[in-house]
């Protein structure tokens, strides 16, 4: 690689970190502003400077990293898990109507209980530890999977997969040659969102039985009317979903450029 191409992708990058960076700074002027001309007390509505100065402490203490590392295994066991779920039952959604008929109605049913009321039942039958927690971010990430990956599938146009069978292709062949490729820019969409969702499942497991974890530390900032704590949960949950979301979009440009 040339001199000339770094400098180009190193533009590239810069042009959009920037006004990225931008932004935050642009939130966290107008936060400080909001608070200072409200004259709002710290347990009302704290500045960043005493969310960051809470943050800091818990470092100090060591228990930041704990607890920021507890709730990203869950997300990740989750995630994973409910995307393989998620995966493994398109196929079969997407290409047989009567599987469909038969599961369909209960999947889009289970969507219908709120997380928060399906969660303390998995405690109950699995424990507290982290399995249920585990249970709860798949159980919320893997729908938005489940769904784009069945639409990848069946947006294959009819003259290609007639095609595939004309040159008598298996259907792994094409399976792997043409449904999957076809498929999968649609299928980071919903990986995309059901990423996201995934913090949230932990998050709820967490507030309803952990000893580590965000939730947890934003249910103790709550306990303790400790405001500045319950908006450095917030923030450490962001970190999460945005960190996610980067390594998923990262992956799907490198995928998609093959």
């Amino acid at each position: 690689m040339s001199l000339k191409e770094i400098g180009v992708r190193l533009g590239a990058r810069g042009s959009i970190w920037l006004p990225r960076a931008g932004a935050a700074v642009l939130f966290l002027i107008l936060w400080s502003l909001i608070v200072r001309l409200g004259d709002y007390p710290p347990f009302i509505l704290p500045g960043p400077e005493r969310v960051a100065a809470r943050l800091w402490a818990l470092a100090v203490e060591g228990t930041l990293w704990r607890h920021w590392a507890a709730t990203a295994v869950e997300v990740g066991l989750g995630l994973g898990l409910g995307v393989t779920v998620g995966l493994l039952l398109a196929y079969p959604l997407a290409h047989w109507r009567l599987f469909e008929r038969l599961v369909a109605p209960y999947l889009v049913a289970s969507q219908a209980v709120p997380i928060v009321a399906v969660a303390p039942l998995l405690i109950i039958w699995f424990g507290p530890g982290l399995l249920a927690r585990v249970l709860v971010s798949a159980l919320i990430a893997f729908f938005p999977v489940l769904i784009s990956a069945i639409a990848g599938f069946r947006q294959v146009p009819p003259e290609w997969r007639e095609l595939f069978r004309s040159l008598q292709a298996t259907r792994w062949q094409t399976f792997r040659k043409l449904e999957w490729p076809a498929a999968l820019p649609v299928i980071f969409g919903g990986l995309k969102i059901g990423a996201t969702l995934s913090v949230i499942g932990a998050f709820v497991g967490e507030l309803i039985s952990a000893d580590r974890g965000i939730g947890f530390l934003i249910k103790q900032g709550q306990g303790l009317y400790d405001t500045p704590l319950v908006f450095g949960g917030i923030l450490l949950l962001a970190s999460q979903a945005l960190l996610l979301y980067g390594l998923l979009t990262g992956l799907e440009h490198r995928c998609l450029r093959r």
